[in-house]
């Protein structure tokens, strides 16, 4: 069975820290990325989200978002799911999708990737 608390890092050397896993699902953390859009130092941030309650068996579905706030004027949201191998490492599939705030409803096209 994953367990989403603890250290985690990705293939960026970014590093997400869940601190936080209630009985309900709920959890939160920090993260501390490598890729910025700004070019600039990277920073901790905040993260919150949720996983899938499961029985004893399957590996949980989970989402969570992440707000840039200290360095860029973006948030990102990940879904993914954690899984175990024969060996026992736990690993994390993701997808992603960032949203960066424009002036204008004409920009709304080049805010997310």
């Amino acid at each position: 069975q994953c367990q989403l608390n603890g250290l985690w890092k990705n293939d960026q050397d970014s590093l997400m820290e869940i601190s936080v896993l209630r009985d309900n699902g709920d959890f939160q953390g920090q993260y501390l990325t490598r890729v910025t859009l700004s070019g600039g130092c990277a920073q901790i941030s905040p993260l919150k989200g949720t996983q899938q309650q499961l029985g004893e068996e399957g590996w949980p579905a989970f989402a969570f978002m992440v707000r840039w706030d200290k360095f860029s004027n973006a948030t990102t949201a990940f879904v993914g799911q954690c899984f175990v191998d024969a060996g026992g490492k736990e690993t994390l599939t993701t997808m992603w999708l960032l949203r960066e705030a424009v002036g204008s409803l004409e920009e709304d096209w080049k805010a997310t990737r």
